[in-house]
């Protein structure tokens, strides 16, 4: 058994793998546990590009973010925003304005940790420890009460984060609630990992992520667009990630859907 770190919380399970620790070992984070290590090699073993559509999809983010904020919106709710690591929405964002408020939002004792420490000193951020599906605590949070003000356009944030959530946890009715709370003008960005049926991949990769304590929700494109319902997708729609509005062509690469995520924004209206 490992030994527990002295930052990691009591509640947390050592020795199961959790997506949040992974996806900050792929993105070369150091906030994982040795079950995180081990199972994101199984993963990069059966699939290797899940390491750079890792990247990618945290450079989607980023895009988003800067694409909210030239639009005008100066808060965010990011929903399971996960460990903190480079390029966090509220190093952005307030980038542009240092009055840009952010409410992180996310169940992994780790990322709560973490944020909490991050965001000592930053009297704009905040992170509610909830589950995003549990909307009536996550919008009750004195924290989002203080900072998010739904009278005004505001970007929420489901950034790689859905495709952990299963159907029957009420992902569709979480996020519907989340847009019925949007003003006109706010902005809905989703990443989602999307699985190929022919291939095989895919079918070990989900075998494995069974046996960790998130485990993954293969959605078709179309299921996936239904989450944006009450939002039109903004140009050029749900797209992999690297297609969404690239810095340079040069970034797009030859093979987009070797990101296995699309990624998309729904502006409110």
């Amino acid at each position: 058994m490992q030994e527990r770190p002295s930052w990691a919380p009591a509640s947390v399970d050592l020795d199961r793998p959790n997506a949040a620790r992974v996806y900050d070992y792929f993105l070369g984070g150091a906030c994982n546990f040795e079950q995180d290590r081990v199972f994101a090699e199984k993963v990069l073993a059966i699939m290797p590009e899940a390491r750079e559509a890792s990247r990618l999809n945290r450079a989607f983010l980023r895009r988003a973010v800067r694409f909210c904020v030239t639009n005008g919106i100066d808060q965010f709710l990011d929903l399971g925003s996960g460990i903190p690591t480079a390029g966090n929405v509220h190093e952005i964002a307030q980038q542009a304005s240092a009055d840009t408020k952010v409410v992180y939002v996310d169940l992994e004792p780790v990322a709560v940790t973490h944020s909490e420490l991050l965001l000592a000193d930053n009297v704009n951020a905040g992170i509610v420890h909830a589950d995003l599906c549990d909307v009536d605590t996550v919008l009750g949070s004195p924290i989002t009460r203080d900072l998010i003000d739904f009278s005004r356009p505001v970007a929420v944030m489901l950034v790689s984060v859905l495709h952990f959530v299963p159907p029957e946890a009420g992902a569709q009715a979480a996020v519907a609630r989340y847009v019925e709370m949007m003003a006109p003008g706010s902005f809905l960005a989703i990443s989602h990992g999307t699985a190929d049926p022919r291939s095989e991949k895919t079918g070990e990769t989900s075998q494995l992520y069974k046996r960790s304590t998130t485990p993954g929700v293969n959605r078709s494109r179309a299921e996936i667009e239904a989450f944006f319902a009450g939002t039109e997708l903004v140009e050029p729609g749900l797209v992999w990630t690297p297609q969404w509005h690239p810095d340079s062509p040069e970034d797009v690469g030859e093979h987009p859907e070797e990101s296995i995520v699309l990624a998309g924004v729904g502006r409110k209206v």
